[in-house]
């Protein structure tokens, strides 16, 4: 019985999940504890992605803009299908709804830029990572931010890490772990870069002239508590219970224009909700191979640009929030209330901070709207505590 969904936001290289149960099969991971929902757009071929999933013999859903309104109004929850932004990246938010509704243990995001590795187990090894007990590498910095590429000797800092906590100091020293929520696999290829770094690479193509390969990672490791680090949600996977603490934030289809911060903001909520919780997220293997295709970096700094400022001083917020709290939920709701009422008006676009705060509100109110008493209403986290 599939126990794990796979969440593939698509609208291009749908195909590598042929890749993914491949590499499964091959490995000898069960596909039939795999269910993967595929989220995609009306103008896609989603009959020839069903068909796939027949051809491979996986149990999956395809879910265009018309299913995604079916699903919410089959649910109960039509109130809140602006929840999941269009033909934007956070539409994985909507199977992480998906997974909530039908008690799925354990959730996978894949990237459909993404293929893994023929020499490594990918769910098998995210799924001994969630699973982990024992010894390993934790990293912190004079910066409170931990970079996921300082093993690599190329100098580099991935998509959101603040301009801020750069030429930090970094600390390691090994600790004992045993209750790991989320794995971060890393990335081989086209580093996950922002545009501005991409320029200073000195690429025009969007990718990067620099590429990364398993040579530039060591160890696995963990950040330490206080500190945070970027999450990207292209090889990731998870438990169920970090759901209402992970929602990946309304991008793109917004007055601000504020994109590409939805999977690196939602890891500083997550982080922040592992700290208070006591809980850990592993970064490492299984490493990915990313291939992002070609497109215009300034596209890219385009869509980056109106969030910029916002992501320097996020972490600062929610950092202040939450610490009394005792579930997922009760840390989300307290930097959610943070966001919805805090000014922050000396900011560029400070206001898209109060709308993602209401969206937060919304968001808590959905799950339990569709598991009742799941995250039952809790009084707010005051914002100084």
């Amino acid at each position: 019985m599939a126990d794990t969904c796979v969440i593939v936001p698509t609208i291009r290289e749908w195909e590598c999940v042929e890749a993914y149960v491949e590499n499964a099969r091959a490995h000898g991971f069960d596909t039939d504890r795999l269910h993967f929902v595929l989220v995609t757009e009306d103008f896609c071929d989603t009959d020839g992605m069903e068909r796939m999933l027949a051809d491979l013999d996986v149990a999956g859903e395809v879910f265009d803009g018309s299913r995604r309104e079916a699903w919410f109004a089959e649910h109960g929850v039509a109130e809140y299908d602006h929840l999941i932004p269009e033909a934007s990246h956070a539409q994985t938010s909507f199977g992480l709804l998906y997974l909530w509704a039908n008690d799925f243990e354990y959730g996978v995001f894949i990237d459909d830029d993404t293929l893994p590795h023929e020499d490594v187990d990918f769910f098998g090894t995210h799924m001994a990572n969630l699973a982990f007990e024992g010894e390993i590498e934790e990293v912190s910095s004079d910066e409170r931010w931990v970079n996921v590429l300082y093993q690599s000797d190329h100098d580099l800092y991935p998509r959101g890490y603040p301009y801020a906590a750069m030429d930090e100091t970094v600390e390691t020293e090994t600790t004992h772990v045993d209750d790991v929520v989320a794995s971060q696999g890393l990335w081989t290829n086209v580093p996950d870069l922002d545009a501005v770094r991409i320029l200073m690479d000195g690429d025009l193509q969007g990718q990067a002239q620099t590429r990364t390969t398993a040579a530039d990672y060591g160890g696995d490791f963990v950040a330490a508590p206080g500190q945070y680090l970027t999450v990207c949600s292209m090889n990731l996977a998870f438990r169920r219970e970090v759901v209402p603490a992970f929602y990946q934030l309304p991008m793109d289809d917004n007055e601000w224009d504020v994109g590409r911060f939805d999977d690196i903001w939602s890891g500083v909520f997550l982080k922040r909700a592992c700290d208070v919780l006591g809980k850990r997220i592993y970064n490492g293997d299984p490493l990915c191979e990313h291939n992002k295709a070609p497109r215009s970096t300034f596209s890219d700094l385009t869509n980056e640009v109106h969030g910029l400022e916002l992501n320097e001083h996020v972490w600062e917020i929610v950092d202040e929030v939450g610490a009394e709290a005792g579930s997922y939920a009760e840390v989300f709701r307290a930097m959610a209330d943070a966001l919805a009422t805090g000014d922050f008006s000396d900011w560029e676009n400070g206001a898209f901070l109060n709308y993602c705060g209401e969206y937060m509100r919304d968001w808590l109110a959905c799950l339990d709207a569709i598991e009742p008493g799941s995250v039952a209403a809790a009084p707010a986290t005051p914002a100084d505590d």
